[in-house]
């Protein structure tokens, strides 16, 4: 896993799956998923991208594993996943539309992508069916993480590995235990979630974060700006014309993520195993 920008040859390449424009808005923007091919969404999408891209990795490591994305959203990282060597990718989520749209959009293009409709306390795959777990962006949503935890251990084969990621509650809620977000019910650091890993029986191999490199750490040099509070307080059609020339030129190259400076990252990317 690398410490310099991803991908690793620093050749920015998108999704080779992401639907069009017109594709993407068939899903609504609900102010929490993001979702490919929507120009104002360049700088949140592609900060989701990166955690697909180290899993990729993982994934990469295996033998065509199965793997399972839990909390799938609209089913860009399936894709990433496929890509990436798996031989089976099961997409899970509660919203059906969601479900409905990831089914035509990648499981139509690509046999060896599902998606159901399921609880994540729920996955519908036998006891230790998969060799790789993901679930980004969606424990800081969860009401019974303890429950959540337990399914992906309980899906996850001895020894295969399971992904986590999740905003950094140091730079996300910096002065509060309460969560601004109302989609989140809690927020974490780096060492309370591998505490709550470590608890519930996962070996954390890894805590990683994700860092702003390139543009991205320039503009907000010279400008003196936190970029992602100035997105989070302003709406898109606010921006001042700076602003969305940035969000609008981000490049997967424009992130980097490791091991360093953990405490001070955007999002927290933990890499775990479930014990042999």
């Amino acid at each position: 896993m690398c410490d310099t920008p991803l991908p690793a040859d620093g050749t920015p390449s998108p999704p080779t799956a992401a639907p069009s424009d017109t594709a993407a808005h068939s899903l609504p923007l609900t102010g929490e998923r993001t979702l490919p091919g929507i120009a104002d969404e360049r700088y949140w999408f592609l900060r989701h991208v990166i955690a697909y891209r180290v899993a990729g990795e993982v994934v990469a490591a295996h033998t065509f594993p199965a793997v399972l994305d839990a909390g799938c959203g609209e089913g860009y990282g399936l894709a990433l996943l496929a890509d990436a060597g798996a031989g089976r990718v099961l997409g899970v989520d509660l919203d059906e539309p969601t479900v409905s749209h990831a089914r035509q959009r990648y499981a139509a293009r690509d046999q060896r992508i599902e998606v159901e409709v399921a609880e994540l306390r729920e996955v519908p795959l036998p006891d230790d069916s998969c060799e790789v777990a993901v679930s980004f962006q969606v424990i800081e949503h969860l009401h019974d993480i303890p429950g959540f935890l337990a399914e992906l251990r309980r899906v996850t084969r001895p020894g295969g590995q399971v992904l986590l990621a999740t905003p950094n509650r140091l730079t996300f809620t910096p002065d509060s235990d309460t969560p601004v977000n109302p989609f989140h019910t809690v927020e974490f650091t780096a060492q309370e979630l591998t505490t709550l890993l470590e608890r519930a029986g996962l070996t954390v191999e890894r805590m990683l974060g994700v860092h702003h490199a390139g543009r991205l750490r320039e503009v907000e040099l010279e400008r003196a700006v936190s970029l992602p509070r100035l997105l989070g307080a302003m709406a898109p059609d606010t921006w001042p014309p700076w602003l969305r020339q940035v969000v609008h030129d981000t490049e997967e190259t424009d992130f980097r993520i490791g091991a360093d400076q953990v405490d001070a990252s955007l999002d927290l990317l933990a890499i775990c195993r479930e014990p042999a």
